[in-house]
């Protein structure tokens, strides 16, 4: 059975089938590992907004984010888990899923294990981030892409799966509106082809779903969103750029994707690494014949980085790095990883290999104990009478670091939390402090993340 699974050709050897099957175990507990050796579980504030979304549905109080990624948590607690726990659900069956997609359509199976063992993307797969769910949905669509630019779909039902995939993609993340540019770009430049059609109506359709999800969603539930979030000048090309190379040089890291921020040599070796991959790409797709699929995916890829950047110029989004990006570079990688296999082959295994070895002990290094952590707050919002609802945790600005950490702590056993900046709020028995929080109970922190 293992051998089925996992045999993507009548030629594949043992060795490999079994090298892919470690690959994607090994993979599996890397995951698990990442999180479980965190000290708050691999939360951040936005996980904090998609797991209140999710608790306090079918009440709406977040437009920032698609309600896909919060449904599907909504989903799973439906099966007695909390929010945090389906969170990692997705994570993993989001991954799971890859592979048994790839291996099922014969389609890039070995990019995707060697994809999916990559530390960012272990990273990705375990944290609390709609970036879990959207990646399969991601995958989906550039197979849907394949099976129309090769001829085996084509008419209306090209057109529907290519529509429905594009409106999925933006149920789960905002950004996937580059996607559904980048779709109809490509399909006004191939418009004399059989399928560059069925691109450009796909990425109308899909367009005008932006259009009335705004109309008809967002402004229903929050008509300010536009003026709130949309700000001219935001920030200087100079700065932007420094962020950019960063962002890409560490995307494109395949052993380490987050720079030290205390700065450092360390950093030129991260940057350096990240360069000279990008720089071997780049050579790869120019020096190699590329197919209609492969010049479509690094279009997505490249179109998606492209808009990524320039929105910053006027909506207020964190620098970009592998978790923003991940939609857009999955297909660059599976581009990279085919033309590296096609030269070097079973030797490309050696890069995931060394990312995993690299993830482990950066792991390791900067591990925290998140289940200790978690039953500590769990124990003391018991006590405080808070497990359920509201609760609001007060910080004075945002940049407080160390505050944050605790209030996304909580938000993993009672994600009814909101963050407030209120001095007054101060007064009410919902609202904990860090001083609340740390003077009856002790968080294990780590020195990294």
């Amino acid at each position: 059975m293992i051998k089925k699974l996992f045999s993507w050709s009548k030629n594949s050897s043992k060795s490999a089938i079994y090298v892919d099957v470690f690959l994607v175990v090994i993979t599996f507990i890397m995951i698990v590992v990442r999180f479980l050796w965190n000290e708050k579980g691999r939360v951040n504030p936005d996980s904090l907004r998609f797991m209140r979304t999710s608790k306090v549905f079918p009440e709406i109080d977040n437009t920032t984010t698609p309600l896909g990624y919060p449904l599907s948590l909504k989903f799973f607690t439906l099966f007695g888990l909390d929010e945090f726990w389906a969170s990692k659900l997705i994570g993993l069956g989001a991954y799971l899923f890859l592979v048994f997609f790839a291996w099922k359509k014969k389609f890039y199976l070995k990019e995707i294990i060697l994809i999916g063992g990559l530390f960012s993307f272990v990273s990705i797969f375990s944290y609390t981030m709609s970036e879990t769910l959207i990646l399969p949905f991601v995958f989906i669509f550039l197979y849907l892409v394949h099976q129309i630019i090769t001829e085996k779909l084509k008419g209306l039902k090209a057109i529907l799966y290519l529509s429905l995939s594009l409106v999925a993609l933006y149920n789960i993340r905002y950004p996937a509106l580059f996607i559904m540019f980048a779709t109809g770009v490509f399909g006004l430049f191939n418009y004399k082809k059989s399928y560059g059609r069925t691109f450009i109506y796909s990425g109308i359709i899909g367009l005008i779903f932006v259009i009335l999800y705004k109309f008809l969603f967002i402004d229903y539930f929050n008509e300010k969103y536009v003026e709130s979030f949309l700000e001219i000048g935001l920030h200087p090309t100079s700065k932007l750029l420094t962020e950019l190379f960063e962002g890409l040089t560490t995307v494109f890291n395949p052993f380490i994707h987050i720079l030290n921020p205390a700065g450092g040599i360390v950093n030129y070796g991260i940057i350096g690494i990240g360069l000279l991959n990008i720089t071997l790409m780049l050579f790869l797709f120019t020096k190699n014949k590329l197919t209609e699929t492969e010049k479509f995916f690094l279009t997505i890829g490249g179109i998606g980085i492209a808009c990524s950047f320039f929105i910053q110029y006027f909506y207020s989004v964190n620098p970009l790095d592998y978790r923003l990006l991940a939609p857009f570079t999955l297909s660059i990688w599976l581009v990279y990883f085919k033309k590296l296999y096609d030269i070097f082959g079973k030797l490309t295994y050696t890069i995931t290999a060394l990312s995993l070895l690299t993830g482990f002990a950066f792991t390791w290094l900067a591990r925290g104990n998140y289940l200790e952590n978690r039953q500590e707050i769990k124990t003391f919002l018991h006590d405080e009478d808070l497990e359920n609802g509201r609760l609001n945790f007060y910080m004075e600005s945002e940049e407080e670091l160390d505050k944050m950490r605790i209030a996304e702590l909580i938000s993993t056993v009672n994600p009814n939390v909101k963050v407030t900046f209120k001095p007054d709020d101060t007064l009410k028995n919902n609202t904990l402090t860090k001083y609340k929080v740390l003077r009856k109970i002790k968080i294990d922190k780590n020195q990294f993340q």
